[in-house]
């Protein structure tokens, strides 16, 4: 028998919202029936339109705030509801800290099957203009004018903005001074319907300690035609160190290609994380909030609890961040990254530092670490920093099986966090501690570091 809804598709009802989601979004029932809605956040009552009815639960459009939560703030951008850069602006940033302390709390619990109480999040002081790195899609309008800015909330429309209060605001001039190049040499915008048109994306970079910026133009073709136009333009901004061409001919959401060409100055810029200096080329990862990051680094290091005689693996290491902070107080750390460039920057950065006790290899960590762990390499601590998809299983069994007193996991998503910490549970560890960090303020994204040590040692 077909389960008849209790909510029809385009009507009006009204609602109270009970929870937020893990996208940001106000949850709430109708007459039992779970609906999500966009923008409306716990203990509000709204009156809303179902735009989505499923067999199980739906979505509806926030119409109208009947009674507003405590914790509602006016959003300090024009496009917040619009762009799909910021979720949470309309909530305070104490309330955001909370929601996501609860957010990794709730994901734990209920994938991970551990309870424990997650610390509160830590957050920032001013949580605005934090971003070091941004990407700018490149579009047209249907009047046909460059569009540059970000991607609409689930799609690819682009919301052309002249300002935002994530990211460095000397970003605003080198978007003006590249939309000029583009307009003046008659540069077609890349068509992701029909794979035509040049410039597909605009990625900055700025140093927060330096100020060095590195700017980088994706395109979908060979070269830049007149770049040099491009490079008067653009260093006529104070403190730009590198400019860059990448390219991109695939059919793909992916947004940088392989092939990296430096136009003009340095092919890299420097930072730092506490006292450790790190050289950053276009492919490197490196955190966006170099502010935030310290934090996170500096619980990490105080979880892995070193002395100086640890042996330490840092899986997915990237160009050295957290490998570097550990070796200063490691006897020996070893790195593996599967990207080839960031394991020579993570060299690099090693030599620029004049640390000696760090070596690094390019490789997937669950080969890598096996592999070295047969060869004799016992780790006392290990540091994982995956990305989202988290761990694999071959990394996390040699992890169980490798037996390191300590094993610290920061992660980027609590879902796979949870999943990750359940496996490393039923090898013999126990989640000792678990603290959210807010690198993205304004964002539904949470950073996690978590500590587990090993039973019955």
């Amino acid at each position: 028998m077909k389960r008849e809804l209790t909510v029809t598709k385009n009507e009006y009802y009204t609602m109270t919202i009970d929870d937020i989601g893990i996208n940001g979004e106000g949850i709430g029932k109708i007459n039992g029936y779970t609906l999500f809605v966009e923008g409306a956040l716990p203990e509000e009552v709204v009156e809303v339109k179902v735009i989505k009815a499923k067999k199980n639960f739906g979505y509806g459009k926030l119409v109208n705030i009947i009674e507003p939560s405590k914790n509602r703030t006016e959003p300090i951008c024009s496009i917040a509801n619009r762009c799909g850069g910021c979720q949470l602006q309309h909530l305070s940033y104490e309330a955001q800290l909370e929601y996501k302390r609860k957010k990794v709390q709730d994901v734990i619990e209920r994938i991970g099957g551990i309870n424990i109480e997650v610390n509160k999040a830590i957050g920032m002081e001013t949580p605005y203009y934090y971003r070091n790195k941004v990407q700018f899609p490149v579009g047209k309008s249907k009047d046909n004018d460059i569009k540059i800015g970000f991607y609409a909330m689930r799609s690819h429309n682009i919301i052309t903005t002249d300002k935002c209060y994530i990211q460095d605001s000397v970003n605003e001039e080198i978007i003006k001074k590249v939309k000029e190049y583009i307009i003046e040499n008659n540069l077609q915008p890349y068509n992701e319907e029909n794979h035509r048109g040049l410039i597909r994306h605009i990625i900055t970079r700025i140093s927060y300690y330096t100020k060095e910026i590195m700017v980088g133009i994706v395109i979908n073709g060979k070269k830049l035609p007149n770049q040099e136009d491009l490079v008067s333009k653009l260093t006529t901004i104070p403190n730009m160190k590198s400019i860059y061409t990448n390219v991109n001919k695939e059919k793909t959401n992916v947004i940088l290609g392989k092939k990296v060409e430096t136009i003009w100055g340095a092919p890299y810029i420097t930072d730092y994380i506490g006292d450790v200096k790190y050289n950053i080329s276009p492919l490197s990862f490196y955190q966006v909030n170099p502010v935030q990051t310290e934090k996170l680094y500096n619980k990490a290091l105080e979880y892995a609890n070193l002395n100086g005689q640890e042996t330490v693996w840092d899986a997915y290491c990237g160009i050295g961040t957290i490998s570097l902070f550990l070796a200063k107080q490691a006897k020996k750390v070893y790195g593996v990254e599967i990207v080839p460039e960031a394991i020579e920057d993570a060299k690099a950065n090693a030599a620029l530092n004049d640390i000696n006790n760090a070596q690094f290899f390019a490789g997937k960590a669950e080969e890598i670490i096996p592999q070295k762990y047969k060869e004799g390499i016992k780790a006392d601590v290990i540091v994982v920093d995956p990305p989202r998809k988290g761990c694999d299983k071959e990394l996390l069994d040699t992890i169980i099986d490798m037996q390191p007193d300590r094993v610290v996991y920061v992660s980027c998503d609590p879902a796979t966090l949870a999943r990750d910490l359940k496996i490393l549970g039923e090898g013999g560890y126990e989640v000792k501690e678990a603290q959210p960090v807010d690198m993205f303020p304004e964002t539904v994204h949470v950073e996690t570091v978590v500590l587990m040590t090993r039973e019955n040692r």
